[in-house]
């Protein structure tokens, strides 16, 4: 990592625990590199908390607090803007701030839509700044390495995947107005919890070339699924299977791809180093290659660090920086495709969800008794 010449200004919109969490420890950990200058939420209290707070982590640094986003981009100008309010405001605060000249960094998803998405680059091409949306995952160096194997071939070709997200949440989770409704959030597990473990896959095995699936609602009483399974095609061949719950006691995250020389499998729950990482190699593969295999000496965690490293690195080239563009529409278009082959029970294509079609506007592409929030 290199030191920026100048210090991003940097503001935070939404300051929940995800920003309180995941934000604000990265913009410590790069206080060489950023200096927090403000932060917006509705609920005032709340605001005033967070700012008292930075201030104190952040010696000498000021944050000034405003309850509107539109006000605070025309009284701070910032360069890059953190976003981490609800799903469905997701939108339109990042064109607001696109449209300012600010880079953008916001939590999953980054829209509720193709559609949406699609407003999104056509600000960024309008205004030449860029918006990421947290990936995290990718960006721990156990990730880093085992991507360089896979898609160097070293490991053989990739044959069998698997992709678990089974978390378990109650029905106080749910009890939050926003959650588990389409049009505040964009749907359940699949958009919400599994979208960072099979990103994860995604950006290890490349394209995908057909998807089919099935989703569920089976405890919990939301407009949108709390279980969905999926079979997936890439295109260099390889079979994988995704499965999204919240229903699940035993709660793990897992990635898993056999290759022809080796299989590469994490099993972690909301971040991993390298030790969370394991290369198992094929009988035929000597001990000397396997031993090039060796996960990293530097362990970098999966973060909201390690990401915003990357940003601020792309930001200091002036170049698109990671977890954006069509990179990430990627990840969004498998969301979308898995829905459709769930609710309409045939296989989808890649690149088939095209404007017209109900699934680029909206996630359960008003298929009844789902859109409606009728149990199924």
């Amino acid at each position: 990592m290199s030191l920026s010449p100048v210090r991003r200004r940097v503001a935070v919109v939404g300051t929940g625990a995800i920003v309180g969490g995941g934000h604000l420890p990265a913009l410590r950990a790069h206080a060489g590199r950023v200096e927090l200058v403000a932060a917006v939420d509705v609920d005032r209290g709340r605001l005033d908390a967070f700012c008292s707070a930075a201030g104190e982590q952040v010696p000498g640094e000021r944050v000034a607090g405003f309850t509107s986003m539109g006000a605070m981009l025309d009284a701070v100008r910032p360069d890059l803007v953190l976003i981490g309010t609800p799903p469905s405001l997701h939108r339109e605060q990042t064109v607001a701030a696109l449209k300012a000249g600010a880079w953008v960094l916001c939590e999953k998803p980054l829209c509720l839509s193709l559609a949406e998405y699609d407003e999104i680059t056509a600000a960024e091409e309008a205004s030449g700044a860029y918006a990421s949306v947290i990936f995290q995952h990718r960006y721990g160096s156990g990730a880093v390495h085992a991507r360089d194997l896979i898609r160097s071939g070293e490991l053989g070709a990739p044959l069998v995947a698997h992709c678990q997200t089974t978390w378990h949440r109650d029905a106080a989770y749910y009890s939050v107005p926003w959650r588990g409704r389409w049009a505040t959030e964009g749907g359940g597990p699949t958009m919400g919890h599994g979208i960072h473990q099979y990103d994860l896959l995604l950006h290890l095995l490349g394209e995908w070339e057909e998807i089919r699936a099935m989703a569920a609602r089976l405890v919990h009483d939301t407009e949108s699924e709390d279980v969905s399974t999926a079979l997936v095609r890439f295109r260099g061949g390889a079979l994988a299977t995704v499965v999204n719950s919240v229903l699940s006691p035993d709660e793990v995250s897992r990635v898993r791809v056999d290759c022809a020389d080796a299989t590469v499998e994490l099993t972690h729950l909301y971040g991993h180093g390298n030790d969370d990482w394991r290369y198992t190699p094929a009988p035929h593969v000597p001990a000397e290659r396997v031993r090039a295999w060796r996960t990293p000496a530097r362990d970098v965690p999966s973060s909201h660090t390690a990401q915003l490293d990357a940003l601020l690195d792309a930001y200091d080239a002036g170049a698109r920086p990671p977890g954006s563009g069509q990179e990430a529409r990627g990840t969004l278009e498998f969301a979308a495709a898995l829905y459709k082959a769930a609710f309409t029970g045939r296989p989808v294509r890649s690149g088939e969800i095209v404007p017209g079609d109900p699934f680029h506007t909206a996630m359960h592409g008003g298929r009844s008794g789902w859109a409606s929030g009728e149990r199924v």
